[in-house]
């Protein structure tokens, strides 16, 4: 039997997530990167070590014959115009969450998807994660009955990590609620597989210094009767690591007292400094690969007839019988799984889970969240 040709893929933006792909793109052989788009001249020379043409503006991608896809993985605000341009020149589109600044962009980018007949997938999100795609099996299955509750906690130190501005303004796709909470918010309607009917939510902004949605409490009723909880602080006191058996979400050990903890007492930083900062940890910020399971906090799922947690190595299921503990294997990191269902969406071999309309989905919960939060009352979503 033939060989499926490598699909030929280009990644535009060459940040902490991109530079995260990369190992997952050359090690898989069902994939080729023929080029990378990026603007600035000092993350340029990282990307040329990669062998592949490296372009300063979008446009130029038409010079490359054959293109089959690209990843976008430049700030939220240039999502929606990227791509929309890049499925009008006929490419496949792999961009990263969230996937616009607000609905009308997302929608947008939707009806662009339809009408070139070519697909919009919107991730890596943590649902892509093995432990919450074994969760989502386990549940399909029926083996703890009805899901009742599906919580995540997350305690990080992201409001005081390097950052470009339009990161911290919730108008450009920023703040905790739009970049950590569409993971939370992705994994919950994951999980609880019903549509969302209600939204209630508080967001807090408590550090002047540092003016951005920095933590959140977001309450979510399901049309199948289940509810969830997505619960974020990113001002750096307690990790959720603690509740995680010290693993992060990435899949590593890191106790308290070997965890680089970003907090309100560092020395302001001009925008410049920043951006250098943030550009060096960009370069080790993802691993290619972990020993253990990523955690994106503490997620619990709780059925009629049992309940499913995480473990280092994999998931922890409680049921009448006592705990079984499943182990999953660490070989493929998020980004790999990413990559194998993006082949089969390209090349129509299977189900495309994490669509466009997913991923607007998930960001039209997230919009009602802010509304909630804005108006004091609960949010009510016409499906």
């Amino acid at each position: 039997m033939a060989r499926d040709k490598p699909l030929q893929i280009a990644v535009v933006g060459f940040g902490a997530a991109a530079q995260a792909f990369i190992p997952a793109i050359q090690a898989n052989s069902s994939f080729e990167l023929v080029a990378v788009v990026e603007p600035h001249p000092e993350v340029q020379k990282a990307a040329r070590l990669l062998g592949v043409p490296v372009f300063h503006e979008l446009s130029e991608l038409q010079t490359v014959s054959e293109l089959d896809g690209v990843y976008l993985a430049t700030p939220t605000p240039l999502h929606a115009q990227q791509a929309i341009a890049c499925l009008e020149s006929g490419w496949h589109v792999l961009v990263e969450k969230p996937m616009a600044c607000n609905v009308a962009e997302g929608i947008a980018m939707v009806q662009a998807s339809r009408q070139c007949h070519r697909h919009l997938t919107v991730g890596h999100s943590h649902s892509f994660d093995a432990p919450i795609q074994a969760m989502k099996q386990i549940i399909e299955r029926g083996e703890i009955g009805t899901v009742s509750m599906v919580n995540n906690w997350c305690f990080t130190d992201w409001v005081y990590r390097p950052r470009r501005p339009e990161e911290l303004d919730s108008k450009l796709g920023g703040g905790v609620l739009l970049r950590q909470g569409a993971h939370q918010i992705d994994v919950l309607r994951a999980l609880c597989h019903s549509p969302v009917t209600t939204v209630k939510a508080k967001l807090f902004n408590t550090d002047p210094k540092r003016n951005t949605v920095g933590a959140h409490a977001i309450y979510l009723d399901f049309e199948n009767g289940a509810a969830a909880t997505a619960i974020y602080n990113g001002y750096g006191g307690m990790s959720s690591m603690d509740f995680t058996q010290h693993v992060s979400e990435w899949g590593y050990r890191q106790t308290a007292d070997v965890r680089k903890w970003y907090t309100a007492n560092q020395a302001p930083q001009s925008a410049e400094q920043e951006l250098a900062a943030k550009q060096k940890r960009a370069l080790d910020a993802i691993p290619a690969e972990a020993p253990y399971q990523p955690h994106f906090g503490l997620t619990v799922v709780n059925g009629s007839q049992g309940d499913i947690r995480q473990t280092p190595h994999g998931l922890m299921v409680c049921n009448a019988s006592g705990q079984t503990e499943i182990h999953l294997p660490s070989h493929q990191s998020p980004r790999d799984l990413v990559l194998a269902e993006l082949e089969q969406t390209w090349r129509a071999k299977g189900s495309h889970w994490h669509s466009g309309q997913w991923g607007l989905e998930n960001l039209r919960i997230c919009q009602a969240a802010l509304e909630s939060a804005e108006s004091g009352r609960e949010v009510l979503l016409a499906n």
